[in-house]
């Protein structure tokens, strides 16, 4: 215990006044340290709020759109492949996920403030939160649908006539992105009263 007591008072003399070698060490040592754990609580706390779990741990959205998706093949299909909140809403990329991830500050502090934390209110602003969804789909070209659906693995003629014909119109002039046709494919469109073309 003496000897416990004597490193101890060593050590702490050392931390006290360092000589210069000491200092550097301790400061690239500490830095390294501190640099593994903020890495890997900031990525932690990321992946944490990266899951459809946390998505609908809010009621805005567990009664309000989480409900919607559960009735759409996005959620259940034949193939048993599932589309949760983040594989539409996030980008998988970490520069344009963490991008991502700073809009939804403002999110939060909707739901702090209760902008839609009731059944009419989002109703009411339903339109325009689809409409910032949109735009912010057409500016990626619709990343988050090519993550799982790309033209290169489409059969098309496992398609409709409609739907080959469209996408291969898309395929061969690259000016639509899955959104401009597709709105609505999960969950339900709010009121387009008054939008061309609708």
């Amino acid at each position: 215990m003496r000897a416990l007591f004597r490193w101890l008072s060593e050590y702490w003399t050392i931390l006290r006044r360092p000589s210069v070698h000491y200092s550097l060490g301790f400061l690239t040592l500490g830095g390294f340290i501190a640099g593994i754990i903020f890495w890997g609580g900031f990525n932690t706390a990321l992946e944490a709020t990266n899951t459809e779990q946390f998505c609908i741990s809010c009621h805005e959205m567990r009664d309000n759109v989480y409900v919607e998706l559960q009735d759409t093949i996005h959620y259940s299909n034949r193939s048993g492949v599932r589309a949760t909140c983040p594989d539409c809403h996030v980008p998988h990329q970490w520069t344009d996920k963490i991008a991502r991830k700073m809009q939804a500050s403002k999110e939060v502090w909707g739901k702090i403030f209760g902008t839609i934390n009731t059944r009419d209110k989002f109703l009411e602003k339903r339109r325009e939160l689809a409409e910032h969804e949109w735009a912010r789909l057409k500016a990626n070209d619709s990343l988050e649908c090519r993550n799982c659906h790309g033209f290169d693995f489409m059969d098309f003629t496992k398609q409709s006539a409609r739907a080959r014909q469209m996408h291969s119109t898309a395929l061969g002039s690259g000016q639509a992105t899955c959104i401009d046709c597709h709105k609505g494919i999960a969950h339900r469109l709010p009121d387009m009263h008054g939008v061309p073309g609708w």
